[in-house]
């Protein structure tokens, strides 16, 4: 069993919204960084955003700033990525994983080394 969990994916027309969802069969997501990332046929995994349980510091890529939103949900121990004007160029699986440190203000991808723990992932394709 993989240690995290996502949910959320689906079919969505261009300029739609989905929320992602991701879980851990950890104890806690607690006083980790969560990140989401991405991958699309043919293409490299990428990052998409990342928080901070400690701090709620919040990270973006360029590509998805401003339009998606990641967020927590203490009391349910979830992290959240809100999705809003889906283009297609989004589709792909996206894949929840986590970090035990913390970071600086901006993100650096060099951190990406440091997420050990995966979910399966979950698929999101945007039709035109």
């Amino acid at each position: 069993q993989l240690p995290l969990k996502e949910s959320g994916g689906g079919l969505v027309q261009a300029g739609g919204s989905l929320k992602l969802s991701c879980g851990s069969t950890k104890p806690t997501l607690r006083s980790y960084t969560v990140a989401w990332f991405r991958q699309a046929p043919g293409e490299e995994r990428r990052f998409v955003a990342a928080i901070s349980w400690d701090n709620g510091r919040t990270y973006y890529s360029d590509s998805v700033k401003g339009r998606f939103i990641i967020f927590r949900d203490d009391s349910k121990d979830m992290v959240y990525l809100q999705m809003s004007s889906l283009k297609p160029e989004d589709a792909a699986l996206y894949r929840c994983a986590d970090s035990p440190n913390e970071y600086g203000r901006t993100w650096d991808s060099r951190w990406e080394v440091d997420f050990r723990s995966w979910g399966q992932g979950t698929q999101v394709t945007v039709s035109t």
